[in-house]
């Protein structure tokens, strides 16, 4: 294995890829404990121990900990991933929009500058907004207009700097440029999660047992890894048969081949996006008028994370964006008209409709699968950080009050051990791997895999 990992600084073009993008990333980290100027850091981290499930958890988990710091990236990358959701919404239902999408390459270009332009804008009003609650927090050193506009500023040029990092990763890395911002950010808090577990053992946070329920926790939390690692790996393949023909003296095609449709298609995607979703809530809850309406609080209460409704409505995202998000990547119709250009036919179907219907109702399907399957890796961790809070539905609250403590406020366990960093951390990573083994293939390295020298293909369902 080491052999083959010294192969990747052997070859130039991709050694210089890897070292670039640790360039990028170290550059990103370093920019993650830069302060904001302005704000009282010792109140600050005293605010967030003493709160949780505030609107600052999602944005934080995705910055790697810097609105926790207030740094110079404190918005993270949210505000281009609510850019990209809102471009993707409107291909769909915008006609003007999809043309310009279905132009290739020009039209891309057009999507993503544009996409540029309103992450900046999303970051001003996002940087509005956290002055705001700074301000009314008490967590100012010098309040007035001097600090909103030294907020606004600092923090929507970091947002715009992230943003061009992850394009440069993307352009003159190894790939997946934001992906491995949010990674690396992720990650990052690893050791502040092996921490909290040794502390809670040393302290005996959960009674005598603490020690076996660390042990289960690891356990647990490998198990989940496995079961990413095996879903993400996860195909269904439909069978296809080129047609023969005569070209000149050659008969040409008649080979098998096969489709692979991804049990999850749309990989971490519908759970940022029904949490982006969410989040707006929780934002809005802020404001002082609505948090002195009578009427509107409690319903902004019932969204917080960890209360049913939310996580009801979370779940339905989920589904809906997994719906969504496959239907923007794959066409069927698309595929069938590919199939009949190329002379290429799924047995036992008839080109054209029936062989779109087909793979739509087989989409339809495995989508479902996978949405689940999001839903699982998510929900099942919700319990042990924060619980579920059963005995706030409303008439039926008090059937729910004899649930054990866990289930209802959660285990406290630190952030890095949810469903959603997991699922971000394995599937970016199996990603990096599967390209930097295509560099090595391509140039006649073997990769990492002990076998024939590629990594397997995904398991078939």
């Amino acid at each position: 294995m080491l052999e083959k990992f010294l192969n990747i600084f052997r070859i130039p073009d991709l050694r210089k890829r890897v070292l670039f993008t640790l360039g990028i990333l170290a550059v990103y980290r370093l920019g993650a404990w830069i302060p904001t100027p302005g704000v009282n850091q010792r109140q600050l981290d005293l605010m967030f121990s003493q709160q949780n499930g505030t609107m600052f958890g999602l944005m934080d988990l995705f910055s790697g900990g810097t609105l926790r710091r207030m740094t110079i990236f404190a918005l993270g990358i949210m505000p281009y991933i609510t850019a990209s959701i809102i471009f993707q919404l409107l291909t769909v239902v915008y006609e003007p929009l999809a043309r310009i999408q279905k132009e290739g390459e020009l039209g891309r270009r057009k999507i993503t500058q544009w996409t540029r332009y309103l992450t900046v804008v999303l970051g001003a009003l996002q940087s509005i907004g956290i002055a705001a609650i700074l301000n009314k927090q008490g967590l100012v050193l010098h309040p007035g207009p001097s600090f909103y506009m030294l907020t606004v500023i600092t923090l929507t040029a970091g947002t715009a700097f992230i943003m061009w990092l992850g394009e440069q990763i993307t352009d003159r890395g190894i790939g997946n440029g934001m992906s491995l911002l949010i990674f690396a950010g992720i990650v990052a808090g690893l050791p502040r999660g092996v921490a909290d577990l040794v502390q809670k053992v040393q302290t005996d946070a959960w009674g005598p047992m603490s020690f076996l329920v660390v042990l289960a926790l690891v356990a647990g939390m490998a198990a989940v890894v496995a079961f990413i690692v095996f879903v993400e790996r996860s195909e269904r393949r439909i069978p296809i048969q080129s047609a023969r023909r005569i070209v000149g003296r050659r008969m040409m095609g008649g080979q098998s081949s096969h489709l692979p449709l991804r049990v999850n298609s749309g990989g971490v995607m519908p759970i940022i996006f029904a949490s982006s979703i969410l989040s707006a809530p929780l934002l809005f809850g802020q404001v002082d008028w609505v948090q002195k309406s009578a009427f509107l609080q409690p319903i902004l209460q019932a969204l917080t994370p960890g209360y049913p409704w939310y996580e009801l409505l979370n779940i339905l995202g989920i589904i809906f964006f997994a719906y969504f998000y496959v239907s923007i990547v794959m066409r069927p119709d698309d595929i069938a008209d590919n199939f009949r250009k190329s002379g290429s036919f799924i047995p036992g179907i008839r080109p054209g409709k029936r062989t779109s219907d087909f793979i739509n109702d087989i989409l339809t399907r495995i989508t479902l699968v996978g949405a689940l399957y999001l839903v699982l890796v998510q929900m099942v961790p919700t319990f042990l950080i924060s619980g579920i809070r059963f005995d706030k539905i409303w008439l039926i609250g008090r059937f729910f009050e004899n649930l054990p403590n866990w289930a209802i406020h959660g285990m406290n366990v630190n952030f890095y051990f949810g469903g959603t960093s997991l699922l971000i951390v394995v599937g970016v990573a199996m990603d990096t791997v599967n390209q930097i083994e295509s560099q090595l293939i391509m140039r006649h390295y073997d990769g990492f895999s002990p076998r024939s020298g590629r990594i397997r293909g995904r398991k078939t369902w």
